[in-house]
């Protein structure tokens, strides 16, 4: 029941709080101190489902991630909030997300990858429809 409440209210805190990532960011790669995640762990450029994404190191594991379409075009705003800083009580605040509207959100587990390799949670922010976004490989 808690894993369930804690999900549902980090999905629901990150679309109402946070300050906005710049307009200019809409297009990759997105100014800033942002580097492609693949450069930075081993990961391939494009991954399915998410896109191409880039990452404000300091910001690890959190982020926010931008993911963008192989055109360039944002697609969505990627939180990956590790699972023992969620059942510790840990708050994320004031996470930065792209000024683009939301879509949808989805909630995803993940086991660990290059660069966040402990079990977290996916919290994405969709700026396309659920069909532009299952072209990606991502949500249904």
């Amino acid at each position: 029941m808690f894993k369930k409440m804690t999900i549902a209210l980090a999905s629901t805190a990150l679309l109402f709080a946070g300050s906005a990532i710049a307009a200019d960011n809409m297009k990759a790669p997105p100014g800033g101190d942002y580097a492609k995640v693949s450069d930075l762990v081993p990961l391939p450029e494009f991954i399915p489902g998410m896109g191409i994404l880039y990452v404000q190191p300091a910001t690890l594991p959190a982020g926010p991630f931008l993911a963008y379409d192989k055109a360039g075009k944002l697609v969505s705003t990627i939180y990956m909030l590790p699972n023992k800083d969620l059942a510790d009580g840990k708050s994320f605040l004031d996470l930065s997300s792209a000024s683009a509207p939301v879509d949808h959100v989805d909630v995803v587990h993940n086991a660990g990858h290059p660069g966040v390799d402990m079990p977290h949670l996916h919290v994405v922010l969709w700026h396309v429809s659920k069909e532009k976004a299952a072209s990606l490989g991502g949500s249904k």
